[in-house]
């Protein structure tokens, strides 16, 4: 079975977007590859750095059980990729997870998969998504087959959980029981990283 799951990164990606997913599924036994246009580091919106595992041109989506796109500006400036839309298309056509959050969107909407689906996203990206074909539900976490997409930040203890869910369907129950406020999993060193990128975003 495939355990890793792989990641877009480039500058100014959303750092919180980035890290908590990847901190809440490394938690329940996943890894996680960062693939960007150069294997080098990267800075987030908030300054949290990022350092890239593979290209995004040598990476196949065979390799992975799962796609993260996390928001910020980088999924702007990555959505004119065409190996990011193709690899985006791989995912959602072989039925593995992709998940977006915020700006994330954006990349899904340039790969055109998202046609009668429902989604959530970003408010400022919401006439995008419809634009897209979607229909844009106000709701924390939204799940429709494949696609897993959450609104803000604020929303991340919901998008992780439902990606684990996702790649876990047999815990589903074990993991609604949990506090919904803090996946169950996390220990505290991921707790004080989430506590400071959290404090750090809503200066």
């Amino acid at each position: 079975m495939q355990k890793n799951l792989l990641a877009f990164v480039d500058d100014i990606y959303e750092d919180l977007e980035l890290w908590y997913p990847k901190l809440r599924l490394e938690a329940a036994g996943y890894g996680m590859v960062l693939a960007a246009p150069e294997v080098k580091l990267y800075t987030g919106k908030h300054g949290y750095p990022a350092y890239a595992d593979a290209l995004l041109k040598e990476v196949s989506s065979a390799d992975y059980c799962g796609l993260l796109i996390p928001g910020g500006f980088m999924p702007d400036k990555l959505r004119r990729d065409p190996k990011v839309k193709q690899l985006t298309v791989e995912f959602f056509e072989a039925g593995k997870l992709v998940a977006f959050i915020c700006h994330g969107g954006w990349i899904p909407i340039s790969a055109r998969i998202l046609k009668g689906r429902r989604v959530t996203g970003s408010l400022g990206i919401k006439d995008d998504l419809e634009n897209a074909g979607a229909v844009w539900v106000d709701e924390p976490v939204v799940v429709d087959g494949n696609l897993v997409s959450s609104r803000t930040p604020r929303d991340l203890p919901a998008f992780g959980e439902a990606m684990v869910q996702f790649l876990n369907p047999e815990n589903k129950n074990k993991s609604a029981a949990a506090p919904a406020l803090l996946a169950p999993s996390l220990d505290g060193k991921e707790r004080e990283l989430k506590r400071v990128m959290l404090r750090d975003f809503l200066k």
